[in-house]
């Protein structure tokens, strides 16, 4: 149940369309639901903005299929991080609507209904070996219904790359950006934009990267004030810090 199916909920009942006792039937479902070993977060969408999504590593294909299934219940969509192939395989039989991206990882089940329309995230990534994790943030926001800017390809060793697509930068209102190596693109577009920025390290780098550490460490001592930064690989954690700081905005 998300913020609007309960408001119509409460209005069934104002208007005496609903007796109290069925509203309450409803309701009893709304904080969690259980299904199998899962209990699902189905109160988050009404609390955050964004529905619980299934970390799919370390779980079983049944697993994730009955957080998944107690989810699309509630919400009417469903996503899933982390997803081996092999899994995305079986899911695909259980939910034949499902969409499945091998970059990202992410599987999913329909979109949500919100819409953004006079916002935009530009996911900025230094180089095609972030893109994965790059995927996972655009995808992410648009299941949330946000528009992506991808920028991709644009590392600091070739800074023309990146001054030439400032216009499109400029005009987003939130950017992202993904960066391994020593983690300096976020510190470069802290300068350059207003907006806030949402730097996400990668493990991506050679032995002294130290599988994305050096690159997190970078960002966390960024010459440019107010970076926000995010743990290594966690595209889906700036796609949500995102989404937090747009649905703080006015609605168009």
């Amino acid at each position: 149940m998300n913020e609007s199916q309960l408001r119509g909920l409460l209005n069934q009942v104002s208007a005496g369309e609903l007796p109290p006792d069925q509203a309450l039937e409803r309701l009893r479902t709304l904080p969690f639901a259980e299904a199998g070993h899962v209990l699902a977060d189905t109160h988050r969408m009404i609390r955050q903005g964004f529905p619980e999504a299934v970390y799919a590593e370390g779980k079983t294909p049944a697993q994730t299929f009955d957080a998944l299934s107690a989810l699309v219940a509630a919400h009417g969509c469903a996503l899933a991080t982390r997803v081996r192939p092999e899994m995305a395989a079986s899911l695909q039989q259980r939910f034949p609507t499902g969409v499945y991206d091998g970059g990202s990882r992410l599987y999913r089940v329909g979109k949500m209904s919100s819409s953004f329309p006079s916002a935009s995230v530009a996911v900025v990534c230094a180089g095609t070996s972030d893109l994965p994790v790059a995927e996972e943030a655009s995808q992410t926001l648009e299941f949330a219904g946000v528009p992506v800017k991808r920028i991709t390809d644009v590392g600091v060793a070739g800074l023309h790359r990146l001054l030439s697509r400032l216009e499109e930068l400029r005009a987003a209102s939130i950017v992202i950006a993904v960066a391994g190596m020593e983690g300096a693109l976020p510190s470069v577009l802290g300068g350059l934009v207003a907006a806030p920025v949402i730097a996400v390290p990668t493990s991506v780098g050679y032995g002294a990267n130290l599988h994305g550490l050096s690159a997190l460490l970078g960002m966390l001592n960024s010459c440019a004030s107010g970076l926000a930064v995010v743990n290594i690989d966690n595209g889906f954690g700036a796609a949500l810090a995102a989404l937090r700081m747009l649905n703080m905005q006015p609605k168009a």
